[in-house]
């Protein structure tokens, strides 16, 4: 069907011929030709085929590029490469910069290959408009679309408009106060083919698509053959032909349908894999809210009213209540998907099947034990009965023997099923003779010839119950009856929810039946044996992951990067003089204090100390607000020796709510240095926080030298500092003071360590006790483990022996295995240098610390001020808090120490000349100058000077450094 937007009198091209518009009547467009004349290309508004996932991985890599060319070599270079590598003209690809650029500009960076948008906004009426902003193809945005309306209204989040296109997806939440969370917009990879399946029936797509193959199938007949049938019409009759549809499962029309929007219009296998890779952070998700949408959000408004022109389409809310039924056996079998036997371990199912038949462990000793043999076995030959004998103790005479006794207690009896003889017990008598004629012999109690409700479901039941999965034909040839009768019962007990109808064992072909406990069973044991055949990586796969895991190779910009990195750190204990130094600068592009300081204002942040460092130093944690009675640590008690200028301090606090340093000194009438000095004994017990972190970097600023470094860049950097009029005015008492407690309460220990262990899962990626024992978590792993044990069971974890030498109890968020079983595909891995006490680092925690080349180096500490390098997952140098000091990890015997120490010295290079200058005196425990390593580090731009090896920073200026490297003030900004 297309749709013409023209007009009588409109001159538009079909083909190679011109044809004039003369009139249009309802069901009709009559046109006469125009040779000769110029027209245009009518605008059609029909569907066409969705862009596939592999030309929107490309687009989305074209687009990565150039933004990257952009920001390096500038407009000219990209235009270049768009005009000699893509044909475009020079207009055509200065057009498509600025939309790159305005799209940066608005968003932070356009959507790629490894990032998607999700933007919010509120449109022209007062509605969130949620934008989600992807390359990769209205083939995987349609599925997931659909998905993410069908979680939002089991949110009671209302009905929700919705469409999508080959750029992204666009959401209309009416009358919601604020935008959902941007979990909502992100199914689950093992999910989501179900909620699709089960949504489809409802969609304005699935009605069209329904009317298309109804009238192919000739189920619409016109009233008058020569003339052509209104489409409103159309609509109704496909509309009554469906309600009549969905009361038969198996209808080949609804089938048909299912298989033609979830194949051909869809690409499931494809948003599974995507929706995997944002579990495992290959792409990343960026939230951005706006006050007006972006280039690229408002060419998916612009399409938002065209997706709702076949919206009379959908059923009405009392057909969607009422869902279609459907055969989703035979859907399957349709649509050819992975089935469980593409899962389940063969060789499982193989010994399963012999236990269920006791032939793994025969134990027949005496003539009790085969009675219970036949009891739940069903009737045996003797031969059978023979086989479930220890052979070393039963000859097959005894086993005659005993069924001569049994006979005779009529305990048994004997009968002949399928055309042999065979033995049962007396109290299978009555359903065996009700289901397959047997009589049964005299002298039997009455209680044993009573009638059965259902004794061909009892045969069939007890069948399943001692077999793996298996064929109707097998059970009705082992029963003696008909393939019809079997199958009958089998689907009365599938309807019962005691078997279960699918396709099972490995290398089989056809349908099949399993009990519901066996099938359980099966499972469990194959994931056991998964779990057990899976190898576990090297301590250097760890050392790979964990970067990757926390965003350090792929910062994020502004300040929901600000957001997003603390939301992954919150809880951790960071030294604070590493916190705006080393750890928010690597995973947030371009950062600046006053980005925190932003969010401490509008209350989005608050941080809480952990410990003490001695008087210049210490732990702190960050947490978002709203998750703090969560995840904030209770404070220590303190002791039977408080001073009374703390319990003084606290009271006023307590009364008067958050106060700045001079109202607290005046109102509890002590000496200013004694009372800062009992508020910070309050702030490492956990009690009292500040608005903002100025305190704490001004106490940094104290230590001097490298210290310094810690607030420099991030405090002053491109701000003018002011002179205080306060007469008296001491370090680390800046801003506003409050208790912590304000932010406590009314959360259980249940939720509390619920919420904690889901948040260390989501910060490690592959969570180990060393890892949970370096958190100081109350209680340790012992109170954190029942917790992780729990979400293996829901499916929200996984547990296994990941990484080598890091004990059995690891567990895994969703992707993270994956990831940290993937090996890097750069040719070229990048040189990091991380504080040692960043969580990125696993170093002195999960891993030990590599072997030095010299005992006289020292021992590297996960100290603040103290830099790791790490390539590849291996670490190559240590540097100490002094910065002077090297200690490297390159082996003699490894064939590429060469270009190891080559990365090294480059690593140590840039860092000195983007931050501070670097002057090396010791090199493993010697002097720098007479170590092997320094001609490489000359090659990198390191000079010799009278007391080591130099490298100056770029923004040093004359004068303004002391020699050992040390600035006076901070760089101005590259």
């Amino acid at each position: 069907e297309m749709v013409f937007e023209t007009h009588p009198g409109d001159v538009f091209l079909l083909g190679a011929s011109s044809w004039r518009v003369l009139d249009i009547t309802k069901d009709r467009v009559l046109v006469a030709p125009a040779p000769g004349e110029p027209g245009k290309m009518p605008f059609w508004r029909g569907e066409g085929p969705g862009r596939p996932l592999e030309f929107g991985r490309a687009i989305g890599e074209l687009a990565r590029e150039l933004t990257h060319t952009l920001a390096k070599q500038g407009e000219e270079a990209a235009g270049e490469r768009l005009v000699t590598k893509h044909a475009l003209d020079e207009r055509a690809a200065g057009h498509l910069i600025k939309y790159l650029q305005d799209q940066a500009e608005a968003t932070g960076e356009p959507p790629t290959d490894r990032s998607i948008i999700v933007e919010a906004f509120l449109d022209e009426i007062g509605d969130w408009r949620i934008c989600i902003l992807s390359p990769f193809g209205a083939r995987v945005h349609a599925p997931w679309a659909i998905a993410v309306a069908a979680r939002l209204r089991e949110e009671e989040l209302g009905e929700v408009d919705y469409s999508w296109t080959d750029d992204g997806m666009v959401f209309r939440l009416p009358e919601s106060p604020q935008p959902p969370p941007t979990d909502l917009f992100l199914p689950r990879s093992e999910e989501v083919e179900d909620r699709v399946t089960s949504q489809l029936g409802s969609t304005a797509m699935f009605a069209a698509r329904f009317r298309e193959n109804a009238a192919r199938a000739l189920l619409l007949p016109k009233r008058q053959p020569g003339k052509r049938q209104p489409l409103w019409m159309q609509r109704r009759r496909a509309a009554d032909l469906l309600a009549v549809a969905s009361r038969y499962p198996s209808f080949p029309i609804l089938l048909e349908t299912y298989r033609e929007c979830l194949r051909d219009v869809f690409d499931l296998p494809g948003l599974v894999t995507l929706l995997r890779d944002i579990e495992k952070r290959v792409v990343r998700i960026e939230t951005v809210e706006s006050r007006q949408p972006s280039p690229f959000a408002s060419s998916l408004l612009f399409n938002y009213v065209g997706n709702f022109i076949y919206e009379g389409d959908a059923p009405l809310a009392e057909r969607r209540a009422a869902a279609l039924s459907l055969d989703h056996a035979q859907l399957r079998e349709l649509l050819g998907g992975a089935e469980l036997r593409e899962l389940l371990d063969g060789e499982t199912i193989d010994q399963l099947g012999l236990e269920l038949q006791k032939l793994a462990d025969p134990y027949c000793r005496h003539a009790d034990a085969a009675h219970d043999l036949l009891l739940s076995l069903g009737d045996l030959t003797g031969d059978d009965l023979y086989a479930r004998c220890d052979h070393e103790a039963v000859t097959r005479a005894d086993v005659e023997r005993w069924l001569s006794e049994l006979l005779d207690t009529r305990r048994i009896i004997a009968v002949r099923i399928a055309g042999e003889p065979r033995y049962a017990a007396s109290e299978d008598a009555a359903r065996l003779r009700d289901a397959l004629g047997v009589n049964p012999p005299a002298g039997l109690p009455a209680a044993f010839l009573e009638s059965v409700a259902d004794p061909v479901g009892d045969l069939v039941s007890r069948y399943a119950r001692t077999h793996a999965p298996f064929a109707a034909a097998d059970a009705a040839r082992r029963l003696g009856l008909g393939e019809a009768v079997v199958r009958a019962a089998l689907e009365r007990l599938r309807d019962a929810g005691r078997v279960v109808e699918g396709e099972f064992v490995p290398g089989r072909r056809g349908r099949e039946w399993c009990d519901v406990s066996v099938l359980r069973t099966i499972k469990r044991r194959s994931l056991a044996k998964l779990r057990r055949e899976v190898e576990a990586v090297p301590a250097e796969a760890l050392a790979r992951f964990l970067p990757v895991w926390h965003g350090v190779t792929q910062p994020r910009k502004g300040l929901d990067g600000v957001l997003d990195a603390i939301e992954h750190l919150q809880g951790a204990p960071l030294p604070a003089s590493d916190l705006e130094r080393e750890v928010m600068p690597l995973r947030v592009k371009d950062y600046r204090s006053e980005q925190l300081d932003e969010l401490f204002l509008a209350g989005e942040v608050v941080w809480q100390g952990v410990e003490s460092l001695g008087q210049n130093d210490g732990r702190i944690a960050l947490y978002l607000t709203d998750q703090f009675p969560l995840l904030g640590r209770l404070p220590l008690v303190a002791g039977e020796g408080e001073d009374a200028l703390e319990r003084k301090v606290r009271e006023q606090l307590a009364e008067r709510g958050a106060l700045f340093f001079d109202e607290i000194a005046r109102a509890t009438g002590d000496f200013p240095n004694d009372v800062l000095a009992a508020l910070w004994r309050l702030v490492w017990r956990g009690e009292v926080t500040n608005d903002t972190l100025a305190p704490l970097r001004a106490l940094v600023s104290q230590a001097g030298g490298a210290a310094r470094e810690a607030v420099g860049a991030a405090t002053k950097r491109g701000r003018v500092a002011f002179r205080s009029r306060r007469r008296q005015r001491l370090p680390g008492a800046e801003g506003r003071w409050s208790l912590l407690a304000r932010f406590h309460g009314g959360v259980n220990s249940t939720e509390r360590l619920a919420a904690l262990a889901r948040q260390l899962v989501e910060r490690h990626g592959v969570l180990t006790r060393d890892q949970i024992a370096r958190e100081q978590i109350e209680g340790g792993f012992s109170a954190i483990y029942p917790i992780l044990k729990a979400m293996e069971e829901a499916g929200r974890v996984r547990r296994g022996y990941f990484v080598e030498g890091q004990g059995g109890a690891q567990f895994a968020a969703p992707g993270a295995d994956e990831l940290l079983r993937s090996r890097p595909r750069e040719d070229d891995p990048p040189v990091l240098v991380l504080g040692t006490t960043d969580p990125a680092n696993p170093f002195g925690v999960a891993l030990p610390w590599p072997a030095c080349l010299s005992d006289d180096a020292g021992k590297p500490q996960r100290a603040a001020g103290c830099h790791v390098v790490l390539c590849d997952g291996q670490a190559l140098g240590y540097l100490n808090k002094t910065g002077q000091s090297l200690t490297t990890f390159l082996a003699e015997a490894e064939p590429d120490r060469g270009y190891q120490a080559l990365r090294l010295a480059q690593a140590l290079a840039a860092r000195a000349r983007e931050r501070r200058s670097v002057l090396l005196t010791k090199i493993d425990g010697g002097s720098a100058l007479a170590s092997p390593l320094a001609p490489v580090l000359a090659r990198a731009g390191f000079a010799a000077t009278a007391r080591g090896l130099l490298c100056r920073s770029e923004f040093m200026a004359g004068g303004n450094r002391t020699p050992h490297g040390a600035r006076s003030t901070p760089p101005p900004r590259r």
